[in-house]
């Protein structure tokens, strides 16, 4: 998801027990799912359109490869 849509939508973390390293732990499992830490990453510096457009496609050249990769290990075709 695009950095665009996150400034609407918070991340809550609930803290039980005073147990604050189980819930930075809980924090950073959300935030990876959600791929915050990889798009904070890119945004450090600018990127050129070309270039995204580049890394899109082989970012979503990689992914059907590994699809068919399980579908062949799956399916056997």
């Amino acid at each position: 998801m695009p950095y665009k849509m996150y400034k609407g939508l918070k991340m809550y973390v609930s803290v039980r027990d005073n147990n604050v390293d189980q819930a930075l732990r809980v924090l950073k499992k959300k935030m990876q799912r959600e791929g915050m830490f990889r798009e904070m990453k890119n945004r450090r510096a600018y990127e050129k359109p070309s270039e995204r457009r580049a890394r899109e496609m082989a970012e979503s050249t990689r992914r059907v490869r590994k699809l068919m990769r399980k579908r062949l290990e799956r399916e056997g075709y």
